[in-house]
């Protein structure tokens, strides 16, 4: 199996019909308690362990250097210490804070996301990992300390224009936490990506005390390695605006870099409860050319 053919085999598993009957189900779920949902969702995991998950073109990054890592191991879940990491190839390695933006469709919700991260190594595997301290979203979401969470975001605005311009406009409904980013993407350039931080980092993925349990919930993300190898980075000169307001903003951090990818991303990723462990590229490719599309029994079709 080569990209192209995994990429038109994640998209085959994304049906927006089911899409839509589990954005109905979440309506009722939601006044369920949260033991009772994550018991209902680590149920269904057991019978369909991966999720199709396809991350839409210009998914664009914003990595702020911290300005005090010795503050932020309080945010990091257990057996998690912060790491430094490199963006692109060749880059001094820093301690990063991450902020994504991007518009996804899964087999079981579809919409716009930021999510915010923190780069840390895990003490148990070696793996540096993304540990996602909070997120924005205007569809349904799934967090082991949450449950299932309605959108908590209205009226969002993530797009680029025919100008070569990224915006991305979110705000909490409760008006506690928002991001606001606007760049211009003509003068971005391609390189080659820190192959630890992006393909390492996304084998090994887990949530921070804000948006987690201490335990951090890991799970990794399945895809071609050279989906990873590249992106633009975006000149700091065409970043307009970066504004960031709620509990994230509390770790303080300097803008260092920008990126954005200008392709699709297609991915797997573990189904809420499961977690798969690679250890390294080369474990990570020989897994996504043995997949098996035909077997893949994802999330909204299994039985209710």
């Amino acid at each position: 199996m080569n990209v192209l053919e995994y990429s038109k085999g994640v998209e085959r598993l994304v049906d927006p019909m089911e899409v839509g009957k589990v954005l109905y189900y979440q309506t009722k779920m939601k006044y369920l308690p949260v033991w009772l949902q994550k018991k209902i969702v680590t149920s269904s995991a057991k019978k369909a362990d991966k999720m199709p998950f396809v991350v839409e073109p210009y998914c664009t990054f914003l990595f702020y250097e911290i300005n005090e890592p010795d503050k932020i191991q309080k945010y990091l879940p257990d057996d998690f210490v912060p790491a430094k990491s490199a963006i692109f190839e060749g880059d001094t390695e820093k301690y990063y804070g991450i902020v994504s933006m991007f518009r996804i469709h899964t087999s079981v919700f579809w919409g716009a996301r930021t999510e915010f991260y923190l780069v840390a190594k895990n003490t148990k595997t070696g793996l540096l990992s993304w540990i996602m301290m909070d997120y924005l979203s205007d569809t349904i979401s799934y967090d082991e300390k949450h449950g299932l969470r309605s959108p908590d975001s209205r009226g969002v605005v993530m797009t680029t224009t025919c100008e070569g311009d990224f915006v991305c406009d979110m705000e909490s409904s409760d008006g506690r936490k928002s991001i606001f980013c606007e760049t211009n993407l003509n003068k971005s350039k391609m390189r080659p990506l820190d192959q630890k931080l992006w393909i390492e980092g996304n084998t090994s993925i887990a949530y921070g005390r804000l948006a987690g349990e201490p335990d951090g919930d890991l799970f990794s993300l399945t895809f071609f390695p050279e989906e990873m190898k590249q992106a633009l980075e975006i000149p700091l000169s065409s970043v307009r605006s970066a504004k960031i307001t709620g509990d994230i903003s509390k770790i303080k951090g300097t803008l260092e870099r920008a990126a954005t990818f200008p392709f699709a991303q297609h991915m797997l990723s573990d189904a809420p409860g499961m977690s798969t462990h690679y250890g390294s590229e080369a474990l990570l490719r020989e897994a996504v050319e043995k997949v098996n599309f035909k077997k893949i029994n994802t999330l909204n079709k299994v039985k209710r």
